[in-house]
């Protein structure tokens, strides 16, 4: 756990670039405090394609009530990070997302799969709904990612997901640019 300046200086002294993060804090690991979903297109997709699917998604999320926010991956994909009471347990987080993942298939089988693997995902979107398993990680918001240009995962709002040119649009210096201009979080 990286809980304190000192934690993070022995990750750098370590090597470590990249950050990821379960779905839970650590006073109750037990239940998640998030559900993601780690929207990983074909790297064929054109981008526009990429636009079009988290608000996809976000239509929904809304029709149950949940919150949503994009963050960018700092790679190739969108993640779309949904705020929990922290009362559901990993099972049912897990299922639910799969139920939404599914959906999104059926509803739009010309763009989306639920089914992992790059020959599932020629020409559409992976929605990634494994993410909520106990255990699994994410990258974390504002991590760098160990990738060439070494892009950051960027918290965005709705509003500028058409702006975007691309999910690791923002390096190290312009996300901190970025985060001085706005002030607060996106």
């Amino acid at each position: 756990m990286a809980n304190n300046a000192r934690a993070v200086v022995g990750l750098v002294q370590i090597g470590v670039i990249e950050l990821h993060t379960w779905n839970a804090v650590s006073a109750d690991l037990g239940h998640p405090d998030r559900m993601i979903f780690d929207l990983d297109p074909d790297p064929a997709l054109e981008w526009s394609r990429m636009i079009e699917a988290p608000q996809l998604l976000k239509v929904v999320l809304d029709e149950f009530g949940l919150a949503s926010f994009p963050k960018t991956s700092g790679d190739k994909g969108l993640h779309i990070v949904v705020p929990l009471t922290g009362g559901q347990d990993w099972e049912n987080v897990k299922a639910f997302s799969k139920c939404v993942a599914k959906h999104m298939q059926r509803v739009v089988l010309s763009r989306f799969t639920a089914v992992s693997g790059p020959r599932n995902r020629v020409g559409k979107i992976f929605i990634d709904y494994l993410r909520n398993a106990k255990g699994a990680t994410s990258v974390a918001a504002y991590s760098v990612r160990a990738r060439p240009g070494m892009g950051v995962s960027m918290p965005v709002a709705w509003g500028e997901l058409p702006s975007l040119r691309s999910a690791h649009e923002w390096t190290m210096q312009s996300a901190l640019a970025r985060q001085r201009r706005l002030g607060g979080d996106a």
